[in-house]
């Protein structure tokens, strides 16, 4: 796969205008017409189907706009009216794309005969829809190719429409294992067999292995790249005091969190208890290594708690929750301002619900609106700022995401290695200004959504050789292991401690890393 898809960057077709040129963006010569100069009879384009060009749309702007598809996506599908079908389809086709698009472009290569960083950006994003129809869906071979080569009129020229007809008949004409056995006949090592067999970065595929070898269970990676393409069913939580998870219609139970629930294949919204905010869509993982801080011991009422970088705020309602019954005290920091609103939108959810559930919860109703404060702020200068000021602190610290690659499936491309290194620089910041801002006798819980060595394990004993050797309170590890597994509903199958790694192939969640740190008295 290209560098380029690696990288993340943007790749704009503005190098690339699509008049008189060719499927590979080379300029064609003016063509007035048949011979003899008469016009053409204009054509009626044939109409798309909703599904598919609600998904060609979010590729494109998930390619060149760096937008998110697990938020663009639902807006769009709201926005053309899907009927629940076609928005299914529309999910699948646009997911399955890009989850698998760095095995298509390998796929496309071999039938395009030229690699696919020559050939013009829009009509390749069609083409890897079409490949997806082909080798991964039942679509019918007929229906994926001509409605492709539609898509492809609306943003390529009349030959590269001819373009993408030939490359997806020639897609059509193998079995989805004959192109598997050729993709990997061009392979160059077997991490790039692997890399291309699961559409996965090479490097990713290394970092993977190297953070299942520290539980020594390497023997796993195959396990975890496929996990890593399957779509994620929808988790939910129900907000401490707020609701009931066994009261709560429409869902089944979660796996191994208390408070979780699992929606239905839909819109979670369609939920009554989502859409009065007491119940809220978070991935397992992130349930637990929140409630991993707060039900470590029993809160004592005047806690103060401090969420260092909780945007976009769902790990930030759980605690509020948590803290509104326990009596503590949450502030909820967060540096980019758009996120600052993500976070007061979802602490104003939690303090509607605790209102509309005044009558039978009026000890919530009563702390969460005065017990929780948003705040704007760079969280590495808190510690400074605030020394020994928090009983209990969350740091999820931000990451390169591998670790949620089942419901960010562009995540895998955006990032690379050179990304590991800032943000590890970053990370380590955070970590010293969280160890100053705990009070003595306090517990951190040091989080990421990514299951890199260097992100998780590597921080944490760095950050506290440097403590120590800069003369900071002595900080004692706690077993994680065991508090998760304590909080835990279900037996979890966790490596020998102290700090967790859930993983996608093991726990059905997303690959969260935990680390419970306590400073002394």
């Amino acid at each position: 796969m290209s560098e380029q898809r690696d990288s993340g960057e943007n790749r704009s077709g503005a190098n690339h205008p699509r008049a008189n040129h060719d499927g590979a963006g080379r300029r064609r010569p003016n063509r007035t017409g048949p011979r003899g100069g008469s016009e053409r009879t204009p054509r009626v384009e044939p109409r798309v189907q909703p599904a598919r060009q609600v998904a060609l749309d979010v590729i494109r702007a998930v390619e060149h706009d760096d937008a998110y598809a697990n938020l663009l996506l639902p807006q769009r599908i709201v926005r053309a009216g899907l009927s629940p079908q076609d928005a299914g389809l529309a999910t699948e086709l646009t997911y399955g794309t890009l989850r698998m698009s760095g095995y298509y472009d390998r796929v496309l290569s071999i039938a395009a005969r030229r690699p696919t960083d020559q050939i013009d950006p829009a009509l390749l994003d069609v083409l890897r829809l079409g490949a997806h129809q082909l080798l991964a869906t039942r679509v019918a071979p007929h229906a994926a190719v001509d409605e492709s080569v539609s898509l492809a009129r609306q943003v390529g020229s009349r030959s590269g429409t001819g373009f993408v007809n030939g490359v997806l008949r020639t897609v059509s004409r193998s079995t989805p294992d004959e192109w598997l056995a050729r993709v990997l006949a061009e392979t160059t090592s077997p991490d790039d067999a692997l890399a291309a067999r699961y559409s996965h970065p090479e490097w990713v595929v290394r970092a993977l292995r190297g953070a299942l070898a520290a539980e020594g269970r390497a023997d796993e990676l195959e396990t975890l790249l496929e996990a890593d393409n399957e779509p994620a069913r929808v988790s939910l939580v129900a907000l401490p005091g707020l609701a009931d998870p066994g009261a709560v219609e429409g869902v089944e139970e979660g796996r191994f969190s208390p408070v979780a629930l699992t929606a239905p294949h839909g819109d979670p919204a369609s939920l009554a208890d989502v859409r009065s905010g007491t119940v809220r869509v978070q991935d397992e993982g992130s349930q637990l290594a929140a409630l991993a801080l707060s039900r470590l011991k029993p809160i004592e009422p005047g806690e103060r708690w401090l969420d260092m970088c909780a945007g976009p705020g769902g790990k930030a309602a759980l605690l509020a929750a948590e803290a509104a019954v326990g009596g503590a005290r949450l502030t909820a920091n967060e540096l980019v301002p758009g996120r600052v609103g993500l976070v007061k939108q979802a602490l104003a959810a939690v303090t509607a619900a605790a209102r509309a559930a005044g009558s039978s919860s009026p000890a919530a109703t009563a702390s969460v609106p005065e017990l929780v404060e948003v705040r704007q702020g760079d969280a590495t200068e808190i510690g400074a700022s605030e020394p020994e000021t928090y009983a209990r602190i969350l740091l999820d610290a931000p990451c390169t995401g591998l670790g949620a690659l089942r419901r960010r499936p562009e995540a895998r491309w955006r990032k690379q290695p050179r990304d590991v290194a800032e943000l590890t620089g970053l990370q380590s910041e955070l970590f010293s200004s969280a160890l100053a801002a705990l009070a003595p006798g306090g517990t951190l819980a040091y989080v990421t959504c990514s299951p890199h060595t260097a992100e998780t394990r590597g921080v944490v004993e760095s950050g506290l050789k440097r403590w120590a050797r800069d003369g900071g309170t002595p900080i004692d590890t706690i077993d994680a292991t065991e508090v998760l597994q304590s909080v835990a509903v279900a037996e979890l199958d966790l490596g020998a401690g102290p700090f967790v790694q859930l993983w996608p192939h093991r726990h059905g969640t997303d690959a969260m890393f935990v680390a419970l740190l306590r400073k002394r008295a």
